[in-house]
């Protein structure tokens, strides 16, 4: 007898082998063989899927995994900062009434055991573990129901209640402070923006390192656009009156038109990368992770993006764009600090204000108006400069081509990662 198997009945390298077996025992052997090493292919293309979905993760760029959802990605890393909230609200057990040693010591042994579930739930985390339907409900029902638990033992245990938000607020405020740790417990863990804040942070200390260079490039084209307006004395008069909110709420603006430009750009690079997927061009993206050693032998299709996929690679940029302003910022705000302090004099200050100049109460000595008018051209000048860094031709490729580079390769090591599965 001879068995011919298709080329579809094992997929992969061993997709086109056709195994033949007759009567004898070396026929089954050879079937035996072949079967295991296919199984054994399998277990390593698998394996290599998975630490792909983990390297994605630490990219900051989950959203890339396939099939990717609530319950069956974004849950299960939700899982430590549910278990820290869960475990930390125990504190609000231990009686307000007790003095002494004894109340520190129950504190303690909240805290103490609240951190090392939260190191044990993250290690777990990290592993990505696929939960079963009854283990999703069981996590869900018990934080769902620790607003409301907490507040009766609180009672039971010190006959009395401290809502987080006050009286005023009532029992409404474990309710109000437990949503709002889901939701954004929710959309940090699915965009990954824990990942992408603690990156941008290395990349930041690595800027401040180059410091010079960077601050080099930023401050003259700066400079030149904001320095005269810094002694228009009307613009003093505002900033002695402006509430510190109102400001706040202009910074926020200007960092809402540098993610829309970037947006914009994202856009942009996103189809130029798409147009170029060349063997040559993904072996080098997948160098230095799990993939780096598949045979890439031909071109791949590029694979639409959906609308998450769009705005997880969006904070990506974003992030990275805003602590490089912030850097600017930071600068910046030093600047125009030190240059008010030698220049503007408190009869200057008091003349161009008209009137008595409102003194700071967090920086002894300093004017309010100083300080507004640092912050607001500090911020207009980070987001002049990350608006130029996109367009200019010799800014692009010193400060955004890097940060593109990294949306790039995520995006071809994606492609090659959908072949694969």
């Amino acid at each position: 007898m001879k068995v011919t198997r298709s080329a579809t009945a094992f997929p992969g390298a061993l997709g086109a082998c056709v195994i033949h077996s007759g009567h004898g025992g070396a026929g089954g052997a050879r079937v035996a063989s072949t079967v295991d090493d296919w199984t054994m292919s399998s277990s390593q293309s698998s394996d290599r899927i998975r630490r792909t979905e983990r390297w994605f993760v630490r990219e900051g760029a989950p959203t890339m995994i396939e099939g990717y959802g609530f319950a069956t990605h974004v849950l299960p890393r939700m899982l430590p900062a549910l278990g820290l909230v869960t475990l930390a609200s125990l504190a609000w057990l231990v009686p307000l009434k007790s003095a002494g040693p004894q109340r520190w010591v129950l504190l303690a042994c909240v805290l103490g055991v609240t951190v090392v579930a939260w190191f044990v739930l993250r290690l777990f985390a990290l592993r990505l573990p696929r939960f079963t339907k009854g283990a999703r409900v069981v996590i869900l029902v018990v934080y769902a129901t620790m607003p409301v638990a907490v507040p009766l033992l609180q009672l039971l245990v010190d006959d009395t209640v401290t809502p987080p938000g006050g009286s005023v607020v009532g029992l409404l405020g474990f309710v109000i402070f437990f949503a709002a740790v889901f939701v954004v417990t929710l959309v940090a863990t699915t965009y990954g923006t824990g990942t992408l804040v603690r990156r941008a942070i290395r990349h930041t200390l690595y800027d401040l390192r180059n410091s010079v260079h960077l601050l080099g490039r930023a401050l003259p084209a700066m400079l030149f656009v904001t320095l005269f307006l810094f002694f228009t004395g009307e613009l003093w008069q505002m900033m002695n009156r402006l509430d510190w909110w109102r400001l706040l709420i202009v910074i926020a603006l200007f960092a809402a038109i540098t993610v829309l430009a970037s947006a914009t750009r994202l856009r942009d690079e996103i189809g130029r990368v798409e147009q170029d997927l060349s063997p040559d061009r993904l072996s080098a993206a997948c160098h230095g992770t799990p993939l780096s050693g598949v045979a890439i032998v031909r071109p791949l299709h590029a694979t639409p993006l959906s609308g998450r996929q769009n705005r997880n690679l969006l904070v990506v940029l974003a992030t990275r764009q805003l602590v490089q302003a912030g850097v600017i910022g930071l600068a910046l705000f030093g600047f125009f600090l030190v240059l008010g302090l030698v220049m503007v004099t408190p009869e200057v200050a008091e003349q161009w204000i008209g009137g008595p100049v409102a003194q700071s109460r967090l920086v002894p000595g300093i004017p309010v108006a100083l300080l507004r008018n640092a912050t607001l051209f500090a911020a207009f000048g980070s987001m002049y400069f990350e608006i130029t860094s996109m367009s200019d031709v010799e800014h692009r490729q010193q400060f955004f081509a890097p940060i593109i580079d990294e949306v790039e390769r995520v995006l071809a090591v994606r492609a090659v990662y959908l072949a694969e599965r």
